[in-house]
């Protein structure tokens, strides 16, 4: 390891030289209070800028232990203390003058909702913080001296004033870790007391607009109805009132523009924990919730959707059915399976986005087109299944057809914004009205064998092995399988697309840009024809918990990774077409 020293006198040698000579810059120097990395310098002053990360000792750091002990009060403490580097550069992004992308100093910009990034990681020694820097240039000639000012003075301050806790606000700190704990104690008390999902009142729903996840200002905040709410005595806020959804089948319905979606995005978003001053802070859902929908277009393969469609005219096998264009139908069905593989124990779905047919089929249609001529058996009929039999429960937003009352445990209306709970008024009604066919025979889950079909590749491709070693089919080397994102809605694999629109719950898109590294590492090192879909995701999404960013990301861990869940990771790789 070299010192600051030796960086400062590299620095005055390469000055006036072309911009690849900064790249002799690379490697690791003792600071006084921690160890500065350059791992990747920049091809030019106009290209992406240089990865650098800070190692700063627990010792050096200050924190309190319990602040980063548990897994929940870690990822609190990292999103807090990224978010105070990302204040920070603010005041020095671009004071360093030069071209293209001269004097940047940038970090994860975190939204609404708490996320593990490799922006920074809390170890059981260190503080890691990783982000980006624009190395100075006139033109493509080294700027050294604008280089040092970044590196000797805004550097250094920014660092003291976000990851050294005697420069920082303790009670703001504590706020945030305090929050994370109570939020991991609603999380635990729902699935000791068979519950979906817990709102307080008071919660702040609606979002500011669109393109905002920002609360919207004087919304009508959430109260919960007198049969439905519940007390709890959280660990540091203390007693919180507000509505608990149990398992079963929840419909949520009410008049347009009443609030129904909102509520429904509100849970869907309750799988993360959110910021003080969000409004959503105590809405809280199963973190293992699908939210699922109709995909017009998306490919299927190798997926059992025999449960919700069956004897189709072509006579195409349904229990491995393959597809490259999906119906509404069709796509939603195999959503349903899918998510099932991937142990969802909560289903969200609003009817607005969801296929018609695949959700019910009335009586009158029924008497015009006979059952033994319709190949699909709608969500209606299984959904009591599901939760009885399988364990799953749905919360469903219903607003053209009362048939979902009468397989409903829970009913709640939106009401100017207000939920009512009128689940014994419907249940009266239902009396005076026939109930829809809802049990049907041949109620059973697929025994999730499914492997996919591996591309054969035409040249051998150099890969790493978990153990850090080689393995090819050749003695020539090949380069990784390039990644390309494009904001959260989808990433590329070499020249292969992933579409990832319709994963309504993937909320950043550094997410997006972690699932293209953890499904390239699975093409490289897992997916092969004997492993099955489940085996495959398991072991991508062990491996990230035990290990880390380290073995998706090659020679260097950057900055701009936000970890997923498991259930997005599922659903990229049902979506990759290669």
């Amino acid at each position: 390891m070299k010192t600051s020293n030796e960086l400062r006198s590299l620095l005055t040698s390469i000055d006036h030289k072309g911009y690849p000579t900064y790249k002799t810059l690379s490697g690791c120097y003792q600071f006084p209070s921690y160890q500065l990395y350059i791992d990747h310098v920049q091809g030019d002053p106009f290209a992406s800028p240089s990865s650098l990360h800070v190692e700063i000792s627990h010792k050096a750091a200050g924190f309190p232990s319990s602040y980063y002990i548990e897994d929940c009060s870690r990822i609190a403490l990292q999103d807090y203390l990224t978010r105070c580097l990302s204040i920070q550069f603010e005041d020095f992004n671009f004071k360093a003058k030069g071209s293209g992308k001269s004097g940047l100093l940038s970090i994860s910009r975190c939204g609404q909702e708490v996320l593990e990034r490799s922006a920074c990681q809390i170890t059981h020694d260190k503080i890691i913080a990783r982000f980006h820097v624009g190395f100075p240039a006139f033109g493509r000639t080294i700027n050294a001296k604008e280089l040092e000012k970044i590196l000797f003075d805004f550097l250094p301050y920014c660092i003291e004033h976000s990851f050294f806790y005697q420069n920082l606000d303790d009670k703001k700190i504590q706020e945030a870790v305090y929050l994370a704990e109570d939020q991991n104690f609603i999380r635990e008390y729902l699935k000791k007391e068979h519950l979906c999902a817990f709102i307080a009142n008071g919660s702040i729903l609606p979002r500011k607009s669109g393109v905002s996840d920002l609360p919207l200002k004087n919304s009508v905040p959430f109260f919960s109805p007198a049969s439905m709410e519940r007390t709890l005595l959280l660990p540091h806020r203390g007693e919180i009132t507000g509505m608990v959804i149990p398992h079963g089948i929840t419909l949520i319905v009410g008049g347009g523009y009443h609030g129904k979606s909102t509520l429904l995005e509100a849970l869907q978003m309750g799988v993360y924990n959110h910021i003080i001053g969000d409004g959503r802070e105590y809405v809280i859902t199963d973190d293992t919730a699908v939210k699922l929908r109709a995909e017009d277009g998306r490919s299927i393969r190798n997926v059992d959707i025999s449960l919700f469609i069956n004897d189709l005219p072509n006579k195409k096998d349904t229990t491995c059915f393959f597809t490259p264009d999906a119906s509404g139908s069709t796509s939603q069905a195999a959503g349903v399976i899918e998510s099932i593989e991937a142990e969802s124990k909560l289903f969200l779905i609003d009817e607005d986005t969801s296929a018609t047919n695949f959700m019910l089929r009335d009586d009158f249609m029924q008497q015009v087109i006979s059952r033994e001529k319709e190949p699909i058996t709608p969500f209606l009929e299984r959904a009591r299944d599901l939760y009885e039999q399988a364990g799953i429960s749905t919360i469903l937003v219903a607003g053209s057809s009362g048939a979902f009352f009468h397989i409903a445990d829970s009913i709640i209306q939106m009401d100017s914004y207000r939920p009512v709970d009128i689940t014994e008024k419907v249940k009266k009604l239902c009396l005076e009205h026939t109930a829809p066919r809802t049990r049907i025979p041949g109620f059973l889950i697929p025994d999730f064998q499914r492997t996919l079909p591996c591309r054969k590749q035409s040249e051998p491709r150099h890969l790493k092995d978990r153990n850090g070693g080689y393995r090819t089919n050749s003695d020539k080397r090949h380069e990784h399988m390039k990644i390309k994102t494009f904001g959260k809605d989808s990433f590329a694999l070499d020249k292969e697309t992933v579409d990832l629109r319709y994963l309504e719950q993937l909320t950043d898109s550094e997410q997006t840009n972690a699932l293209a590294h953890l499904l390239r590492y699975g093409l490289e090192q897992v997916i092969d024809e004997k492993n099955t879909v489940k085996h495959i995701v398991e072991s991508i999404y062990d491996l990230l918990e035990k290990k880390g960013w380290e073995p998706f990301c090659g020679s260097y861990v950057p900055c701009g990774l936000a970890k997923p869940r498991k259930e997005e990771l599922f659903a990229s790789l049902n979506r990759f077409r290669g």
